[in-house]
């Protein structure tokens, strides 16, 4: 099967100049709408679990759907450690701004929850072609350099990442190798703080939380509704739900939440 509603179309899109210069991988499908916009995790790519099995349900019920890598993840260029919130978030309003016609719904898991706060608020702001139908949040991460990060490192991380400029994290997921957290990431993570005043989206917003989060804790999610307003907010606590929400009965919930949505 060869047409577009089948098979996803890949494509590279060029942004930035000099040092900035990088090439953005994008899988996209046509479809009718609302369409779909998935926005991974940090370290994640668009081959992950989730992101596949939004894309099989996009194919199978004719929907629009377009999922990319973050510069320095996945199949776009760039490296890791030079990424930032604010560079994450040019890619993903750029994608947005090619790729994307009418209503969408936002699909974010962890960074990408954050992600999708962000770029929900840049769609507000311009006149662009697409608009929002809703956000539907995995497992979100808004905040996370300094709620999560930051804030809990120990004075020993802390200094090594002011004096070094960066700590290798150990990690528990993709190879397990450790993984650069940069001071440019705490700090230019500061400029996109969205916890500390309300969230006024606009359309409804759907999030499934793991209460058994080892890295999101289930009360950071509770902090995010506390700025959201009241209508049309729900928060889905799952009791025995990891970080990841990757297993089938996860999937189908994420998979009934973004059909609730449009």
């Amino acid at each position: 099967m060869t047409d577009a509603i089948s098979d996803a179309v890949l494509e590279f899109i060029e942004l930035g100049e000099g040092a900035s210069a990088r090439r953005i991988a994008v899988r996209h499908r046509a479809g009718k709408g609302p369409g779909l916009v998935w926005l991974g995790g940090f370290k994640s790519d668009m081959q992950g679990g989730k992101a596949v099995a939004l894309d099989a349900w996009a194919r199978d019920n004719g929907r629009a759907v377009v999922r990319f890598d973050y510069s320095g993840h996945g199949e776009s260029s760039g490296d890791f450690a030079d990424g930032t919130i604010g560079s994450w978030l040019e890619d993903s309003v750029a994608v947005f701004e090619r790729f994307c016609d009418g209503p969408q719904v936002l699909i974010g898991s962890s960074m990408g929850g954050w992600m999708a706060l962000l770029l929900a608020r840049e769609i507000k702001k311009r006149s662009s072609k697409g608009s929002l139908a809703g956000l539907v949040l995995i497992a979100p991460a808004p905040d996370f350099t300094e709620e999560l990060m930051w804030k809990n490192f120990s004075p020993a991380v802390k200094e090594e990442i002011e004096t070094k400029g960066f700590w290798l994290r150990p990690s528990e997921y993709g190879d397990g190798s450790p993984y650069p957290i940069t001071r440019k990431l705490i700090e230019e993570g500061r400029n996109h703080l969205v916890l500390g005043s309300a969230i006024d989206l606009g359309c409804p917003v759907r999030i499934l939380q793991g209460a058994q989060d080892p890295d999101v804790p289930w009360q950071h999610a509770f902090a995010l509704t506390h700025r959201l307003p009241a209508d049309d907010v729900v928060l889905t606590m799952i009791q025995d739900g990891d970080h990841r929400l990757s297993r089938p009965q996860d999937i189908a919930r994420i998979l009934a939440a973004v059909a609730e949505i449009g």
